[in-house]
């Protein structure tokens, strides 16, 4: 489980295509700190350290989560948002993640409004998935709060600190972007599915 507040902005230094999977290597300030085996979100999508190399370890993304994530994307010297799980007692300064990806979302437009960025992203609205105003939405493993929501669109306002420690400074417009939904409203939508 993550909470959607980035630690580090990761650096990926080589990429390694092995049949279907994809072996990622990201140079990171929180490498020293990390275990094999252990979780790691890059741009929302939770992964397993594999190996450790001083300031670079490597993760394997598979192809189920290559077809549904930007992750294939991706070149050396791309830059990705990185969050360790979070540990039990801690506070949960964003919301409910699970590194779980729904889909993904195009970057609509980017506004900027005297001193906060208002970015705007549309997704395929055929995986019925849904916003709410005012609720949670994971946008490359950031929480953030949903303004102006709509059937197959959404916007979400940035302060000056999470677009400077985010790859939010990198977004423009046509950005393929990784969404991840509120948790509780998927149980509540699929709930209702069952019912009807």
């Amino acid at each position: 489980m993550f909470t959607g507040i980035i630690e580090d902005l990761g650096v990926i230094t080589n990429l390694e295509q092995d049949q279907d999977n994809l072996h990622l290597t990201v140079k990171s300030n929180i490498t020293p700190e990390l275990k094999i085996d252990q979780s790691v979100a890059h741009n929302g999508v939770c992964l397993t350290v594999t190996s450790l190399n001083n300031l670079e370890y490597t993760v394997t993304a598979i192809r189920e989560t290559l077809l549904k994530t930007n992750l294939g994307d991706l070149t050396v010297n791309d830059e990705v948002n990185l969050e360790r799980a979070m540990k039990l007692g801690d506070r949960l300064d964003g919301h409910i993640v699970q590194g779980h990806v729904d889909q993904t979302a195009i970057c609509k437009s980017v506004e900027f409004q005297n001193g906060s960025w208002l970015f705007t992203f549309t997704y395929d609205p055929a995986l019925t998935n849904m916003t709410i105003e005012k609720g949670s939405i994971t946008v490359n493993g950031v929480s953030l709060t949903v303004v102006n929501s709509k059937k197959n669109e959404f916007s979400v306002a940035i302060i000056p600190y999470t677009y400077e420690h985010t790859t939010f400074k990198l977004f423009k417009e046509n950005t393929v972007v990784n969404l991840e939904f509120d948790v509780l409203g998927k149980y509540i939508k699929r709930l209702y599915e069952l019912k009807m």
